[in-house]
């Protein structure tokens, strides 16, 4: 019964519970970042690399199952399209446990060391990655929201597909450029850890 009525309330105000959820998200990644959530453990450089491996592989596999949803969608299957957002979603909920255990873990910030163009190219992949992530979540939430709480002919009458379509674009742009600038740090070129 209180999931229904849970549910009933999300339908109801959907704005509300994607405010709240993105407030939620927000306040433990700055919350982590600022060294104020002291819930993590404390690990090794080894460690953030092995999170740093694992991050690419999910965002890599949640850029799959986003662009798989968009192609479903667009040929009317709803089930599949449902499944590979959920599927996105959920391995992002195991990206930020992994993001902010490598965050708040203290096990160092790695930093490129290449110089010119590849650098600044660097910088400016990151920057969007990061500026795209933090707009991106409460475009996803209300997507989905909406998405779990009408049925599909309800949905026609909401603007999810329209939200949805910005949400994915632009997760899929993040994800991807998450994705290239692991690479050049990790793979390409080398990194240091400032003192």
């Amino acid at each position: 019964m209180a999931t229904a009525n849970a549910r009933q309330r999300a339908r109801e105000s959907p704005v509300k519970v994607t405010a709240v959820l993105s407030a939620i998200g927000y306040v433990l990644v700055l919350g982590t970042f600022a060294g104020v959530i002291p819930i993590y453990p404390d690990i090794s450089i080894e460690t953030v690399n092995l999170l740093s491996d694992a991050i690419a592989v999910v965002n890599s596999v949640a850029t799959v199952s986003l662009v798989l949803g968009w192609y479903w969608i667009r040929k009317g299957q709803i089930k599949k399209h449902r499944a590979a957002m959920l599927t996105a979603f959920g391995l992002i909920i195991v990206f930020l446990v992994l993001y902010l255990t490598k965050v708040g873990g203290a096990g160092g910030e790695k930093h490129i060391l290449v110089d010119g163009f590849p650098y600044y190219a660097y910088l400016i992949m990151l920057a969007i990655h990061i500026v795209l992530s933090v707009v991106s979540v409460p475009v996803v939430l209300f997507a989905l929201v909406l998405g779990l709480t009408h049925t599909p002919t309800e949905l026609k009458g909401t603007a999810h597909a329209k939200i949805g379509r910005i949400a994915a674009s632009a997760w899929i742009v993040s994800l991807v450029l998450g994705v290239v600038t692991y690479v050049m740090l990790n793979h390409i070129y080398h990194w240091e850890i400032p003192a």
